[in-house]
């Protein structure tokens, strides 16, 4: 989501420096990422991002992201190239940090932090949003590679005496879902509604049972048409996040692939079927009018509460996310 940024407030990490020094590699002397050295990655990104999304630089801004976000802000930079439609601009309020204490790389860390969408230029209201950003060996800078909008307040974080965050293990018994199934279980519910099995554990709202209602309506639609429309929300490897909550609970950060697929029966062909207007600009060749059948994909990004194994009835909950299409193809 985030392809640039105004940094509109200091960082609220009390006696960190905006420089910082190369982090260690784990000696046992601390941990291998600093307070502050977490406060100078955030803010080089916000510098040179902004930069390059208002020069309309994709190999600056490409360089700066990973993951979901790589494919996100691509698809950003190729409706620049194909249809003159600019890069996003945003700006950031304050941000907070949850730095995990690690031992050596892979590094990461995580920002809730405000952002407004600047539209026509002028700024729309701000949402709160989670950050996830990872340096992955020495030898390779920091990139911003995951973005959620939240739809609820995040919960409170566990921290250490020095202010560090905890992270968790993905196969740990003490959650009610290992967090390396709360993708698979969350699509579940989007891919065949609140009848699922799946629901029994993951709660409803605007990224599960809303969503499998939403892409119902567009497959009714199509049906009215004549069409047939199908979709699968999947998992997608990129790099996870998890932070143990306060409660003993994890919160989760991952990315899913939303595929769809709109065609005439038996795949033959029929009348035209037109690329959705947001997809439309990301097809660089080929047509922009399927015969046959229209192919998207969405790259999301989801936050989501794990709660602890021991809280009984909860379910996990799915308290945010965004994304956009990546990918279009007419056939």
């Amino acid at each position: 989501m985030l392809g640039s940024a105004v940094l509109a407030a200091a960082v609220v990490l009390g006696g960190c420096s905006s420089a910082a020094a190369p982090a260690k590699t784990g000696t046992g002397s601390g941990p291998a990422l600093t307070l502050a050295q977490a406060q100078a990655a955030y803010d080089s990104y916000v510098t040179a991002s902004t930069a390059a999304a208002r020069q309309g630089d994709a190999t600056h801004g490409l360089a700066m992201v990973g993951d979901a976000q790589w494919a996100l802000l691509h698809a950003q930079y190729t409706a620049l190239a194909t249809k003159g439609v600019p890069v996003t601009q945003y700006s950031y309020g304050t941000p907070v940090f949850y730095v995990p204490a690690l031992p050596t790389y892979p590094l990461w860390f995580v920002v809730q932090v405000p952002i407004s969408t600047e539209v026509g230029g002028h700024l729309g209201p701000a949402v709160s949003t989670l950050l996830a950003f990872q340096r992955y060996i020495p030898s390779r800078s920091w990139t911003l590679d995951g973005s959620a909008v939240l739809d609820q307040p995040l919960p409170a974080l566990a921290h250490d005496s020095a202010g560090y965050a905890t992270p968790v293990s993905t196969t740990g018994p003490s959650l009610l879902l290992p967090t390396s199934l709360v993708g698979a279980t969350q699509a579940a519910v989007v891919d065949e509604g609140p009848t699922a099995p799946a629901a029994a554990a993951v709660g409803s709202g605007p990224q599960t049972t809303a969503l499998f209602a939403a892409q119902n309506a567009q497959g009714n639609a199509a049906s009215a048409r004549g069409l047939n429309y199908l979709w699968l929300l999947q998992t997608a490897s990129f790099a996870q996040y998890e932070l143990r909550t306060a409660d003993g609970g994890a919160l989760v950060l991952y990315a899913m692939y939303l595929n769809t697929t709109t065609e005439h029966p038996g795949n033959l062909p029929g009348a035209p079927i037109p690329v959705p207007a947001n997809v439309a600009p990301l097809i660089t060749k080929g047509a922009t009018i399927g015969q046959r059948g229209v192919d998207a994909n969405w790259t999301y990004e989801f936050v989501a509460v794990d709660p602890p194994a021991t809280v009984h009835g909860a379910k996990v909950e799915v308290i945010g996310g965004s994304g956009g299409p990546t990918y279009g193809h007419a056939y």
